[in-house]
């Protein structure tokens, strides 16, 4: 598989997808630190993406009729119901991202199932039906998660780094029906902009890059991308860029790219069913 031919003609695929974490990622780090059950204000900064950041979010994506991908842990659907189901109402895809942002490579096999099952649960409680989406949270995943998905009646996972095409996950020696539609770490906005004390990450670097050097980063991955037919995935977190001046870049990209009649802006479920059906 070489080159692509994606559906009416369009030459590339964009899928602007958004890991509504809230405050699962800090919880997480701050029990690592001496008396972390104490700092709140870092917690503050992954609540601001659910009670704030969603609505200007959701308002961007409804100006230029894009439909998205929300990655969401299930404890972040139980502290804020009512954000996951506007984003399901506004016709947006939920995907599983673990029930608290938790390492699925640390886990057992047995544990990861209980995750997987906790979060559909929840998912089925207050949407009426469990997720096909999958993004591993914090990086890895083990040898055996791509099986327990597969056999979890997930559709496909936007998790891996490899290839900047759709594949199909091999599972067990053969190619299966899962598909993986990867994502990089230069589309990754946490990885550009994201900032926070307790603990401090991102560590070793500035932590805050120039918004105007972010922007051109992102645009010229996409046009990178769209040059050789592929498929880009942005992987965004509501905390970082639903912020007031952040915003303008996720408004940037979707003018320009939504404004391309030769681009096909979709979901990753779309974009799992045409490469199941077709490669």
């Amino acid at each position: 598989m070489n080159e692509l031919k994606w559906p009416n003609g369009y030459k590339s695929a964009a899928m602007f997808t958004f890991d509504l974490d809230g405050d699962t990622t800090w919880e997480n780090g701050n029990r690592g630190m001496p008396n972390g059950e104490k700092y709140i204000k870092s917690l503050s900064v992954g609540q601001y993406g659910p009670k704030r950041a969603v609505d200007m979010i959701l308002d961007k994506l409804e100006e230029y009729g894009v439909t998205a991908t929300f990655f969401v842990p299930g404890l972040t659907a139980e502290r804020y119901p009512e954000v996951v189901k506007k984003i399901a109402a506004a016709g947006h895809e939920v995907g599983h991202h673990g029930y608290a942002h938790e390492r699925f490579v640390t886990k057992t096999v047995e544990e990861q199932i209980e995750i997987i099952d906790k979060t559909q649960d929840i998912f089925e409680k207050l949407l009426g039906k469990r997720a096909t989406a999958f993004r591993t949270p914090s990086g890895d995943w083990s040898p055996e998660t791509p099986r327990l998905l597969c056999d979890h009646g997930f559709s496909y996972s936007s998790s891996m780094r490899g290839d900047d095409r759709p594949y199909r996950t091999v599972i067990d020696g053969r190619a299966t029906d899962f598909i993986e539609i990867p994502t990089k770490w230069e589309l990754d906005d946490y990885v550009e902009m994201a900032y926070n004390m307790y603990p401090a990450e991102p560590a070793g670097q500035d932590r805050i890059s120039c918004y105007r050097n972010v922007q051109d980063n992102f645009m010229r991955e996409f046009e990178g991308c769209h040059r050789f037919g592929l498929c880009i995935s942005f992987m965004f977190h509501p905390q970082v860029i639903g912020s007031p001046g952040r915003i303008r870049i996720l408004d940037h990209l979707l003018k320009n790219i939504t404004s391309r009649e030769d681009v096909w802006v979709t979901t990753g479920e779309h974009v799992a069913q045409w490469f199941r059906k077709n490669y």
